[in-house]
């Protein structure tokens, strides 16, 4: 019956091709276009449900292969002219790329998955878990927050254990023949030692700093027991429901390997920074985590995204452990795992908070490690050859890795029509009416099927834009992986950093020298259009074409003119219930929002006298709490007189104990509510017209800010650096003096190492 079923399958696409694929007349295609055009209008508004889907996206098909028929039989030059002809290829290339990946992509997004949440399970029944936060050179408050926040998980005291996994201060780090460097790793291992004894979990730390984070974590799990492992970027923190909304799923399947979460950021990477997009408009991953992972749910091929997600030790041990070939042990590790036969799910609620990288030149550090890791798989361990991966994970895996040769093919359609318009090199041979009645076309169904799909998570052009800045530095990351694909090695994305004044990105240069390309461009079109004779109505098509690349460059100019951040805790709103404590006064307050470094309070009833007294007042904040942990603790702050709009009062928290960051982990992390509302404040569906209106405004006016930046001069008494990691936080100054006072007492008794082999065990 299934081969009945596939063969079925098979003639019934023969026959849809062959009959999309018969030659017509340009009039004819028009027509057709524009009709079809039309009906996904009526279906897009009138359709819905999954049969609605469908019948769109193969309205949609019709036209992108009716579009790729007339590219490959009648567009390319001939080869009587080399030059023409060489560089038609690479666009032709780059277009049956992008066709490709399209072609994936509906394939993979055809039917999201959207899974049900989970009823709650008896704690007799649920398992042991063992929470891995792999660290490097977080900062100690990062830290404390995040181990907190995953102690006050709801789940029982006794199933639950919290391990800080310390690569900061290993034996090879506290032994490094650069004396300070050894002293401030062992400073960092004491100092961690003792706040993971406050807050009552686990330091572990190992020998040598060996295959990166999975070679941490592998060092971890010689010394678990438990079924799950749970893992924690140092800077995810994860809300009080995490573990009761996912947990259950490993004991309904026993053959489920890993349950993966979205990642979710509470500031804004470089890009929306720099556009002020963050509070409006959905972030750039959104895409991936609320549909791609879905999709990929649908075939059993989401995978393992290296934080928020649990995994099942059994499993993990069988493989080995956490795969460390390449520089994405995340998606290798469920690579092979799905490989073995195991499956996966995604459960689509965000349920951590975490940070991104500040700069545009941490961001592209990020993301060169992205691209040249799942190229590394690619290359290594190509998924067309896996044995044991069913043919659609084939594709999936196949999907997200040649997904990262974007830069090629985005590069290429920037520099296209300049070959036209500077050199008469005819790389596309079409009239104007065919080009309406084929590429135009084409080119509207594209950007309506993405607005279709992804309008509520990505707003027009925005994909466009984030292919082009990477694009840039990634191609440069592409060759050397291919041409060694074992040399790239982990880096560390530098997150937690403060911008104390607008400037240009040290990256910024490319951008400038692309754009002024790009305008010469649009000026000599113009300029071969009006004045010289015999220049076709194709020079006006080219010339637009241009144009629109140099709105896209111009929006990329402003997102590499950075903006000043100075503040460096980003704030996450709530609406929670709690008390001022000031001279023996108490008064009530309702908490608006909340940060690592603050929170803002509405007073409900009249200010005390004591805060009239000053402009910062010291007090205590009492909350209402929703976990066990807090206890009778409350928060020490510095109290702002001055109101910050709303009748809002800023608060500063003040020196910290270590286990008041369970008042804090409760405060910010104990309404698992507080983020998906936030999300669902700024997904709405931006139309082509509202979008590709937003994105030219910001083509004509982020090119002047940039400009601006370029020419602005620098005081002679500004000698900061670009960025800079903040001084430590009053509410950690504890940490530092503990760990002064320890190596001092260290040295008093001639000791070379503080800390013997036994320290890395962990410390209770």
């Amino acid at each position: 019956m299934s081969g009945l079923r596939a063969f079925a399958w098979v003639a019934t696409g023969v026959f849809a091709v062959a009959l999309l694929t018969q030659p017509v007349s340009v009039q004819a295609q028009l027509a057709l276009s524009v009709t079809t055009i039309g009906l996904l209008i009526l279906v897009w508004i009138f359709g819905r449900g999954p049969l609605a889907r469908q019948i769109y996206l193969s309205l949609s098909s019709f036209i992108v292969i009716r579009y790729v028929y007339w590219r490959l039989t009648c567009t390319l030059p001939p080869a009587s002219d080399p030059i023409g002809f060489g560089f038609g290829m690479v666009l032709l290339s780059a277009e049956l790329y992008c066709v490709a990946i399209l072609v994936i992509s509906l394939i993979v997004n055809a039917d999201p998955v959207k899974r049900r949440p989970l009823e709650r399970r008896r704690d007799e029944e649920l398992p042991v878990v063992d929470v891995f936060i792999p660290t490097y050179n977080e900062d100690e408050y990062i830290l404390a927050t995040t181990a907190a926040a995953a102690m006050s998980m709801d789940y029982p005291r006794d199933k639950l254990n919290v391990w800080l996994l310390d690569d900061g201060g290993t034996d090879q780090k506290c032994n490094d023949a650069n004396p300070v460097k050894a002293e401030a790793a062992k400073l960092r291992r004491a100092s961690l030692q003792e706040l993971c004894r406050r807050l009552g979990c686990h330091y572990l730390t190992r020998a040598k700093n060996e295959h990166a984070k999975a070679g941490n974590m592998n060092s971890a799990l010689a010394h678990v027991k438990g079924d799950i492992v749970l893992v924690f970027d140092a800077d995810h923190a994860p809300f009080r429901a995490f573990l009761q909304e996912t947990v259950a799923h490993f004991i309904d399947d026993p053959k489920l390997f890993l349950v993966q979460t979205p990642h979710v950021f509470l500031n804004p990477d470089p890009i929306e920074k720099n556009l002020k997009t963050f509070s409006r408009m959905p972030s750039e991953n959104e895409m991936f985590y609320s549909l791609t992972q879905r999709g990929l749910d649908k075939w059993d091929a989401s995978f393992f995204c290296g934080s928020a997600a649990l995994l099942r030790r059994s499993a993990l041990m069988e493989t080995g452990g956490f795969s460390g070939v390449t520089i994405t042990e995340d998606c290798e590790t469920a690579f092979e795992l799905h490989a073995k036969g195991y499956s996966s799910a995604f459960v689509d609620k965000p349920l951590i908070a975490g940070l991104q990288p500040e700069t545009f030149s941490s961001f592209i550090g990020q993301r060169v490690r992205w691209c040249q890791g799942m190229l590394q798989i690619m290359m290594l361990k190509n998924p067309m050859f896996k044995k044991g991966l069913k043919p659609i994970q084939k594709l999936g895996y196949l999907s997200s890795m040649t997904f990262w040769f974007f830069p090629f093919p985005r590069l290429v359609f920037m520099l296209a029509p300049l070959a036209y318009i500077l050199f008469d090199v005819k790389i596309f041979v079409s009239n104007v009416d065919e080009a309406v009645a084929f590429t135009a076309t084409y080119m509207v169904v594209n950007v309506m099927l993405q607005n279709y799909l992804f309008g509520c998570v990505r707003w027009p052009w925005v994909s466009e834009l984030y292919e082009y800045c990477q694009g840039v530095f990634l191609s440069k990351a592409i060759v050397s992986v291919v041409m060694n694909p074992r040399k790239p090695t982990f880096n560390v994305t530098a997150k937690g950093l403060t911008l104390d004044n607008d400037h240009l990105s040290e990256l910024a240069w490319p951008f400038f020298a692309m754009y002024l390309v790009l305008l010469t461009g649009t000026l000599v079109a113009a300029f071969r259009y009006v004045v010289e004779p015999g220049v076709s109505n194709l020079m006006f098509i080219v010339g637009l074409w241009n144009t629109f690349n140099l709105v896209m460059a111009g929006v990329a100019l402003g997102a590499v003119s950075e903006r000043k951040q100075p503040d460096r805790h980003p704030r996450l709103t709530i609406d929670r219930k709690g008390w001022l404590e000031v001279a023996g006064e108490k008064v009530a307050v309702e908490i608006a929002n909340v940060s690592a470094g603050g929170c803002a309070v509405r007073l409900v009833d009249k200010m005390p006298a004591a805060l009239l007294e000053a402009e910062d007042t010291r007090a205590r904040l009492t909350i209402e709490p929703i976990g066990e942990l807090v206890g009778d603790r409350s928060l020490p702050l510095v109290f702002r007189r001055t109101p910050t709009g709303d009748d809002l009062y800023g608060c500063e928290f003040d020196t910290m104990q270590a286990e008041e960051y369970y008042v804090l982990a409760d405060l910010m992390y104990g309404d698992s509510d507080a983020l998906p509302r936030f999300l669902e404040s700024r997904r709405k569906h931006k139309s082509i017209w509202a979008g590709t209106g937003q994105f030219i405004w910001w083509g004509l006016v982020e090119p002047v800010r940039a400009f601006a930046y370029l020419f602005k001069r620098k005081p002679q008494d500004e000698q900061a650096p670009e960025t800079a990691p903040a001084p430590p936080m009053a509410a950690t100054a504890w940490l530092h003096r503990l760990t002064a006072q320890a190596a001092s007492a260290t040295k008093k008794a001639g000791e070379t190492d503080a800390l013997a082999p036994a320290a890395r065990k962990e410390s209770a």
